[in-house]
Order: C-alpha cells, then structure tokens, then sequence
C-alpha cells in the first residue's frame, strides 16, 4: 500500500518513506566520488588536486537546483496541503522553467570566467591548467546538474521518491561506467573523468524533465504556467538556506584549500579531498532524511496538523540520533581503509589522510541535527530561520575555527575546526528549535 503525505507516520512509515531519498542521495554522493577514485588512481596526484580544488565552484552552481527543489518544494507541498492542486502544478512548473534559465546562464558565466576564479584562489601552473579543463567541460551540463539536485528534491514533493531512487541508479551507474571506459580503458585521462560526470549529469536531469512533461502516475506535472513573482521568491527565499549553505560549504571548501597549501601543501588538499568524499555519502544519509521527510512536513504544516508536527519532529530527532552514532562508528572503522582506497600509493600521504579521519569523524555525532533542523524549517516556509542555521554552520563557525585553530594546533588544527564548528551548529538549531515551538505549536 502505498504511502500518501496526509498519513499518521510512524517510525516504520517514516524509514520507508524516505529510505529511497535517502538512497538517491548517498548514490549520488558515491558516483561523485568515483571521478576522484579514477583519477588519482589513474591519472595523477596533480590532477587530482586540481578535481577538489575546483569541484566546490562547480558546485555552488550545481546547487542552485537545492535551492529551486527544496524551496519550491516546500511551497508546492503546504499549496497541496492546502487543497490547491491546479495551483501547485503551476508553481511546480513555474519553478521548473526558471530553473532551467538560470543553468543555462550560469554555465555561460562559468566558462567565461572560470580561469580567473581558480587563480584568484591560488591556483597555479598544471594545477591551474587542470582546474579549467576539467571544470570547462563540466560546466557546459550545468543547466542538467541544476535540474538534477532539484528533481531530486521534487520527486518526494511529487509522491514518488523510488523513481527519484531509479533515475539517480541511471545517472550514477552512467558515470562509473563511463569514467572506467574513458579514464581505465581509453586512457583520456582528465578529460574522460569531465566528460564521464557531465553525461551522467544530462541522464540525471533530462530524465526526469522527460517523465514530467507527460502524463504520468504523480502528484506533479509540468504543462503552461504564467509568471508568479511572489511564488518564485517565495521559492527562492525559503530555498536559500539550502542554497547558503551550498554556496558557504564550498567558499568554507575553498578557505580550507588555501590553508592546506599554507600548512601542508598539495598533499593537505589531496587528504581534504578523501575527507569530502567520505563526507559526502556519510552526511547524505542527514541530508537524504531530511529531503524525504520535507513534503511531510510541509503538508502537515499546510493542513493545520499540529499534532503531527510534534511526531514528526520528535520522532525525527531520534532517527537523527541513530544515523549519527553508526556514522561516527563506521567512519572509526573505515578511516584507513578508506584513506588507502584513494592515497594508498603515497606512505606519507596515506598517514596524513588516516589522521585527519580520525579528527573529522567526530563531527558525524554533531552535523545531522543541525541538517535536519535547518531542513525542518525550510519545510514549514520559514527561510529566514532555516538560512540563519545554514549560514552559521556552514560559514561563520567554520571560517572562525579554520582561521584559528591552526595557529595553535596547526594542520591538525584544520580537522579540528570542523568537528567544533558542527558543535556550535547543533547548540544554535537547538536553540531556534525551542524558542519557535510555541508559534509552530512542534
């Protein structure tokens, strides 16, 4: 029996509800991964930092789909919630076409301007010449990377987070196959593991604008709209914590970078690129739930629900709690399995990378419920509060501790500012959380 957002959740109902969110996330996290597992096993150490050390500019583009997805969702699911269907068609629509607009002029940009931006954070000879040529190639799927993270987000909003599930299994198996054909077999080196990431990121979006422009079994579909200004910012102001928090983590990204090369060199950026990796598919998990329980919430919150909301909060911060002691256990576990998977043919490397494991896996008992909390807010079309969590998380902790930390416990001091920057997180969501329980009645 299938499982409709105006139902009693209970722990069960919630699990299989969002489960295939929660898949589609940690699968897309580890077909991001396998570019870097390629290309420093088959291409270089060079090239590899050059992967990490422009993937977070690609990625504040790419994540302007969170922002259209997670915002437009929201709104979609409280306008459902609250009888208005035809209407949330149109917004759903709406927020579509613009999204897609947006992609096309921000690739644009990007190709533009991408040489100056990896110079002006430091980048320099080959390492330069390998962060613009992959990032150029990548660049010009953009407008599908943007459709991809925010059908990722709609399929829950549409009731079918399993075919969201499927068409993530298309896109991510597109990318391993591809980046083994054109980095192990053909031998196109960095280029083959750009081209490999940019079709995976065409079947990723093109597919779903596909099933949505015709008939189909969901709640949503995409058809004529008119311009709704007070619907798109809606969108974009409940979305933009989603979005701050893409666009702090890589600026964050990239202030790490530049003090890894200050305390360590290429090496430091090559052990902070194992370390997002991990991260990633780890914190997707956080991300995932918290993706899949959004419409939930946000139709609750629309149909008056009050009681509902309290289950569905209480019930989610316990389900937090969980994911986050089997993060932190596995990731003990994995550090230097892990570490020799993708630096093992370097000692000193391999070292560098296990130790910092080990620092950064404290910060996944912390990072879920800080996620959730800005998630939750989202979901109940407060964007102000949901941007105030992801801002401090994302930037104003994490460049305070990178910028001090390492002067009293140098590189080591790097790892450290993630795990105390994720604390200080979950103390502000905390706090938001109680002082807004009595106007959302939570």
């Amino acid at each position: 029996m299938s499982i409709q957002l105006s139902d009693h959740f209970t722990y069960s109902k919630l699990l299989r509800y969002t489960l295939p969110s929660i898949a589609m996330m940690v699968f897309t996290s580890i077909y991001g991964v396998v570019d870097g597992y390629f290309v420093s096993n088959y291409v270089g150490k060079t090239p590899f930092t050059a992967v990490n050390f422009i993937y977070p500019v690609l990625m504040i583009m790419g994540c302007a789909g969170f922002m259209f997805g997670t915002g437009g969702g929201a709104l979609i699911a409280k306008t459902m919630g609250e009888g208005a269907i035809e209407r949330a068609n149109r917004i759903f629509s709406l927020i579509v076409y613009a999204s897609a607009a947006c992609g096309v002029v921000l690739a644009v940009l990007g190709v533009l301007f991408v040489r100056p931006v990896a110079s002006a954070l430091g980048a320099r000879g080959q390492l330069l010449e390998d962060s613009v040529t992959y990032a150029r190639i990548i660049l010009l799927a953009v407008p599908a990377f943007i459709l991809q993270f925010e059908f990722q987000c709609l399929f829950a909003t549409a009731a079918k987070p399993t075919l969201g599930l499927y068409v993530t299994v298309a896109a991510g198996v597109t990318n391993m196959v591809l980046d083994a054909l054109f980095v192990a077999v053909f031998r196109w080196g960095l280029e083959g593991a750009a081209a490999a990431t940019a079709l995976s990121q065409c079947v990723g979006g093109i597919i779903p604008l596909a099933y949505f422009a015709r008939p189909n079994s969901s709640l949503l579909r995409l058809g004529r709209t008119k311009f709704d200004g007070k619907a798109l910012w809606r969108t974009c102001t409940n979305g933009s914590s989603e979005l701050m928090s893409s666009i702090s983590g890589s600026v964050v990204s990239m202030l790490y970078n530049a003090q890894l090369l200050r305390y360590a060199g290429e090496d430091g950026v090559a052990a902070y690129g194992v370390l997002m990796y991990v991260s990633l598919v780890f914190q997707a998990v956080f991300i995932g739930y918290s993706v899949g329980i959004a419409p939930v919430t946000g139709y609750h919150y629309g149909a008056q629900n009050h009681g509902e909301l309290r289950s569905l909060r209480r019930k989610s911060t316990a389900v937090i709690a969980v994911f986050a002691a089997a993060m932190f256990a596995a990731a003990q576990l994995l550090a230097r399995p892990l570490s020799l998977l993708f630096v093992g043919y370097d000692p000193d490397l391999l070292e560098l990378t296990a130790q910092a494991f080990f620092i950064f896996s404290f910060a996944f008992l912390l990072s879920g419920f800080a996620i959730f909390g800005s998630s939750f807010f989202t979901a109940l079309n407060n964007g102000l509060v949901s941007a105030a969590i992801s801002f401090l998380r994302t930037l104003v902790f994490q460049v305070a501790a990178v910028l001090v930390f390492p002067l009293i416990w140098g590189v080591d001091g790097i790892w450290l500012s993630i795990v105390a920057a994720e604390a200080l997180a979950v103390t502000a969501t905390a706090a938001f959380l109680w002082g807004l329980r009595k106007k959302y009645r939570y």
